[in-house]
């Protein structure tokens, strides 16, 4: 078929709430078959623009067509569903139930044989057998390995993401947009993910792909759209616009002077401008002491230091141990063995308080889950860890909240209209400087982030990033645990972990190919000297 038409074609999109531009004058289209990126800065209109094309919202203004189609009434939830799905960044998978159960939840008992489909069919006893065998089906059509028994719970969140697709799927979607896709799968399960994007593209499934990790971008996507400040910016073929110039689209910055820098053989866009590789090595006092530390099933003797001034990198795959460890050393977890020293003092593990009395600040990895209270104010949330403070026995004083919350406004640069509105409301980039704010509350000695930059934009990365070195240089230090490799770039050295295991250690310089190595387990222990890393 020649020319078919776009499979979703937005144009003239606008939206407000209240005084905010949330979009203006906005367009996109994707075709039959196309993996197309959108990308842009937290705050730029992704979000919106995801909402008004799932019928979530209306736009104000504009038009919004589906296969050259006018799109459905509001609150037309199935004639919604047969054009457009979102996998989201947080699974709706729901765990306590099964697989099939998942697939065709609120479609249990449809008997699509019934003559009578009124109010879309007739209802009937569910029969199990029936609803494993057309799960089964469905996932066999789309290639997907999954036990239709299996709980979700027990799925692994690649598995997770294989079901939401096929669930997706099962209306009648020839479109799915993917929020984030990546952010909690390692580099295997985001290989085996895009394999079945491939695929699916082949049948004629269009992707519209939103990501902040632009190397997958140009792995992956055709066709890049960029919006900034609400408006669509540029689209284009990925293969014509130049990493450089794709940020420069993002951020308006041509200068080069703030947007992320480019190393000589172009492989980086989205990373810091700054670099460690020139800094000499901190030789303070060691502030954080791990020795022979266990966890079951996590890790298993693993013995680490971080002196005054330095900021050390624990980088592994999703499976290997290194989220388990930081979370360990914040007091979340109690190990089999071990002991964890700070500025000397041996802290009691398992006890977050204690942790916190000890002088150890957390990032955690999820902040919609772990950081955040979502009903609560940006002073309320920056200000937990200091409740102490904030008035006399055992009081808490909103004027003294405010002003603590204030300063660490001004601070971090978090945008917000003022300390005392919800943290709900803030951009993705922002609720996390609000994470690392309330962190930072206590003056620790060590700060432990876990994959501190999650989800957010170019410059908030920057920022946060930048943030941590400032920890350091005031002559504290900082464990980042992650497998972002900008995050990771920020560091004095980098630990790689691969099943429980310290398998290498590098100093400034390292090249993406070689730890990306150590941590897929293509490298054995190493000496600290030696940062040489053996390839496949």
């Amino acid at each position: 078929m020649a020319d078919p038409s776009p499979v979703v074609e937005a144009d003239g999109i606008s939206k407000r709430f209240g005084a905010t531009v949330a979009l203006s004058d906005a367009r996109i289209s994707v075709a039959p078959g196309e993996s197309h990126a959108l990308v842009g800065r937290n705050g730029a209109g992704k979000s919106t623009l995801v909402s008004i094309l799932t019928g979530l919202r209306s736009p104000d203004t504009g038009t919004l067509r589906f296969n050259g189609e006018q799109a459905p009434a509001p609150g037309d939830t199935d004639a919604w569903r047969a054009r457009v799905a979102c996998v989201y960044q947080r699974s709706t998978v729901i765990p306590a139930l099964t697989v099939a159960e998942n697939l065709f939840l609120n479609r249990h008992g449809l008997n699509r044989h019934s003559p009578d489909r009124r109010g879309g069919g007739a209802l009937r006893p569910i029969s199990w057998k029936r609803l494993r065998h057309r799960a089964t089906e469905l996932l066999a059509e789309y290639g997907v390995d999954v036990d239709p028994t299996a709980r979700a719970e027990d799925l692994t969140v690649e598995q997770r993401q294989f079901v939401e697709i096929a669930r997706a799927l099962s209306f009648g979607a020839r479109f799915i947009i993917l929020d984030e896709p990546t952010a909690k799968l390692d580099a295997r399960g985001i290989e085996r993910l895009f394999d079945k994007l491939r695929s699916l593209q082949e049948q004629g499934v269009a992707f519209l792909f939103i990501s902040h990790h632009l190397r997958e971008v140009y792995d992956l996507c055709t066709t890049v759209t960029v919006y900034r400040d609400a408006r669509h910016i540029v689209t284009a073929p990925v293969a014509e616009l130049g990493r450089l110039a794709l940020v420069e689209a993002m951020t308006g910055d041509g200068s080069g002077a703030d947007g992320p820098a480019v190393t000589g053989d172009g492989t980086r866009a989205d990373g810091p401008t700054w670099s460690v590789t020139d800094r000499a090595r901190p030789d303070g006092a060691p502030l954080l002491e791990v020795t022979g530390l266990s966890l079951a099933g996590a890790y298993q003797d693993l013995t680490l230091t971080a002196r005054a001034g330095e900021v050390v990198g624990l980088a592994g795959a999703a499976a290997s141990g290194n989220v388990r460890f930081g979370e360990t050393v914040a007091g979340l977890h109690r190990p089999q063995s071990g002991t964890v020293t700070v500025a000397g003092r041996p802290v009691r593990t398992g006890d977050v308080p204690a942790a916190l009395a000890a002088g150890i600040g957390f990032v955690p990895e999820d902040r919609h889950i772990q950081g955040l209270v979502p009903q609560r104010s940006v002073a309320e949330n920056a200000t937990l860890t200091v409740t102490d403070q904030l008035g006399p026995f055992g009081t808490v004083l909103p004027s003294r909240t405010r002003a603590f919350a204030q300063r660490m406004i001004g601070e971090l640069d978090i945008k917000t209209p003022g300390p005392a509105g919800p943290v709900s409301a803030l951009s993705g980039g922002n609720q996390q400087k609000v994470v690392v704010a309330r962190a930072l509350a206590t003056g620790p000695h060590v700060l432990v982030a876990v994959r501190p930059t999650n989800g957010v934009d170019v410059k908030s990365k920057e920022a946060l990033l930048g943030t941590v070195r400032e920890v350091a240089e005031a002559g504290r230090s900082a464990l980042i645990v992650s497998d972002e490799l900008d995050d990771l770039r920020a560091c004095d050295r980098v630990l790689a972990m691969f099943h429980g295991r310290v398998v290498a250690e590098f100093a400034p310089g390292w090249s993406d190919e070689q730890l990306v190595a150590a941590m897929e387990g293509m490298t054995g222990p190493t000496d600290p000297k030696e940062h040489h890393v053996s390839h496949h």
